[in-house]
Order: structure tokens, then C-alpha cells, then sequence
């Protein structure tokens, strides 16, 4: 799928790297380093740095949906200290929760990237603190921005075949998942989630 999505839906799919491992009891503790995004209105990937955020803003605030993976707990934790509103009002697909809810344990996004498209990802996050650390800012919107990409393309594979697939010690075992809500056909700009 590429362009807008076949419901007029426009769907924003997001990763965030830290500036540090830090606490991952209370991601909010944490500082952003790159947040990187896919708009399915323009069909392009775009990684923002903190000074780069008044221009995201306005793109989450006209999202009819935002999907991460883990982004519930962590994405949008974070992103909300940088924003005047509450990112948590977007309606989203968090594709972790998702995953957790069906199979009662948390799957790190390479096993689950390995079962469903067949490729690992290229990097972690303890690369992007160093990458970040070491003052390599390029290399980090690009291990990000390959994160969206595989985030999106999960989400897609589910919505279209109701089901993921990870690998389990070299097993590829399926999760079935219910997507009938995720793209409900209700489009709903969030300008309501400021508070003036």
C-alpha cells in the first residue's frame, strides 16, 4: 500500500530513538534524539530532531491514525514532553500491545520483522545511543526511518492478512490479530488534543 490508504484513512506511522538507554521503568524520564515518520498522505518518510518538532506537529494533529510498535508505552510518553497537547487523544495502533494482548508476552520487533517480512532490523537502540553519542546523527534517522519502515509494512501485512508472524528460536510461529478497528473509516482530525 503506498499513498493514502484505500479508506481515505491518512495513517502515520512513527519511530523515536533516545539520547540515552536510560530508564525504561519511566520512558518519560527520557530525551528524544529522532523521531522519524511515515505519512501515508504524501507517502514519505521524514525523521525530525527536536528543533525539527513544530513541523511534526501539525501532521500528528491532522492523523486520523498513528501506528508504532511499543509506541503507547514509549513513543508517545516521550513525544508528549516536547508537545502543548496530548498525543495520547490520537487514536492509535500500538502493534506491541496488540501482539501482547493475543499472545500474553512481548515480542521485540527484529523476531517479529524476521517471521512476517523476512528480514532483520539494522540496528538496535543501544547503536542509535552510541551512533547519537558519537555525534553520527545521519546514521541514527536512517536505522530509524528503517524502523518505520518495517513498522509500516508489519502493520500493512496484518491489516490485509489478519495475522503477524515471528521467529522463535528459528520456528516461525503466526499470531492471529483482530484489525477490523483499526482503520474503522473514521477520519478524525485531532486539533482538539491543544488545549487552546
Amino acid at each position: 500500500m503506498s499513498g493514502k490508504t484505500s479508506n481515505g484513512i491518512r495513517r502515520i506511522t512513527l519511530d523515536i530513538e533516545t539520547t540515552s538507554s536510560g530508564n525504561i521503568i519511566d520512558p518519560a524520564s527520557l530525551e528524544l534524539s529522532v523521531v522519524c515518520t511515515h505519512d501515508t498522505e504524501t507517502d514519505s518518510y521524514t525523521a525530525y530532531t527536536v528543533p525539527e518538532l513544530p513541523s511534526l506537529w501539525p501532521i500528528l494533529e491532522k492523523a486520523d491514525l498513528i501506528v508504532g510498535y511499543n509506541s503507547d508505552h514509549f513513543d508517545i510518553p516521550i513525544l508528549n514532553k516536547y508537545y502543548a497537547g496530548d498525543l495520547a487523544g490520537v487514536p492509535s495502533v500500538d502493534l506491541l500491545a496488540e501482539i501482547k494482548n493475543v499472545l500474553g508476552r512481548r515480542l521485540k520487533l527484529d523476531s517479529v520483522a524476521e517471521g512476517t517480512l523476512g528480514r532483520k532490523k539494522s540496528g538496535s537502540g543501544l547503536d542509535a545511543v552510541r551512533w547519537w553519542e558519537a555525534g553520527e546523527y545521519e546514521k541514527v534517522k536512517k536505522y530509524c526511518i528503517d524502523d518505520v519502515r518495517i513498522t509500516k509494512e508489519i502493520y500493512e501485512f496484518a491489516l490485509k492478512n489478519g495475522f503477524v508472524k515471528y521467529s522463535n528460536f528459528g520456528e516461525i510461529r503466526q499470531i492471529p490479530l483482530d484489525t477490523s478497528k483499526w482503520e474503522s473509516g473514521q477520519k478524525a482530525s485531532m486539533t482538539h488534543i491543544l488545549p487552546f
